[in-house]
């Protein structure tokens, strides 16, 4: 009898292990690696690629315009009277200036429409890694390459835990403070010896 109960509290306690072990399960990922391997990231790239192109050719277009009247001005230049002179200059001035607008806006599009085509790749990925988690009973997945959190399953949120616990402890050694605790102005004063208030950000007094 006492053998059986011993082989009993034996498989119990073996049971328990895995089970915790099984709850605690952690693996990785490569997420830069996952989404590389995606066929969906092969299309994004070259509608991606395609989209750069048509944003190059319009500022190519731009700048041999502005080369094209640039010659002929330099050409005409000995000939040409004040006025038309200085309305010449300033129109290779103003061309100029939209092309260099039109870059930076073209720059900023683009990493707008590239973000556009990722994330229905990174959502689907995001999906996948829960997929296998949740049917392997992960607690947690990280990114190996960037060290975050991909998923995790809902657990208990332990601040307040923290909070009363930090609150028992002794105050943390902050450099400069000299170890004074800040007292509580009586009356809204500086009276009763306490130092005075830091000035306000911005000048303020």
């Amino acid at each position: 009898m006492k053998k059986l109960v011993k082989t009993i509290a034996v498989v119990a306690l073996t049971f328990g292990s895995v089970t915790f072990s099984q709850a605690q399960k952690i693996a990785h990922i490569s997420l830069d690696s996952l989404i590389t391997m995606m066929p969906e990231t092969k299309t994004a790239q070259d509608v991606a690629q395609k989209y750069l192109k048509d944003l190059e050719a319009t500022v190519a277009t731009m700048q041999t315009e502005l080369e094209t009247k640039y010659k002929d001005y330099m050409e005409k230049e000995p000939t040409m009277s004040e006025l038309v002179k200085k309305t010449r200059q300033e129109e290779l001035q103003s061309l100029n200036k939209r092309i260099e607008d039109f870059k930076a806006q073209a720059q900023e599009d683009y990493q707008k429409k590239y973000a556009e085509l990722s994330k229905p790749i990174y959502e689907k990925a995001k999906k996948g890694i829960e997929a296998v988690a949740k049917e392997n009973s992960y607690k947690y997945v990280l990114d190996s390459s960037t060290g975050n959190i991909l998923f995790s399953e809902p657990g208990d949120d332990i601040l307040p835990l923290v909070k009363k616990k930090l609150d028992s402890m002794p105050p943390a050694s902050i450099p400069g403070a000299n170890g004074a605790t800040p007292k509580t102005p009586n009356n809204g004063t500086n009276g009763g010896g306490n130092k005075p208030m830091p000035p306000k950000p911005g000048g303020g007094k």
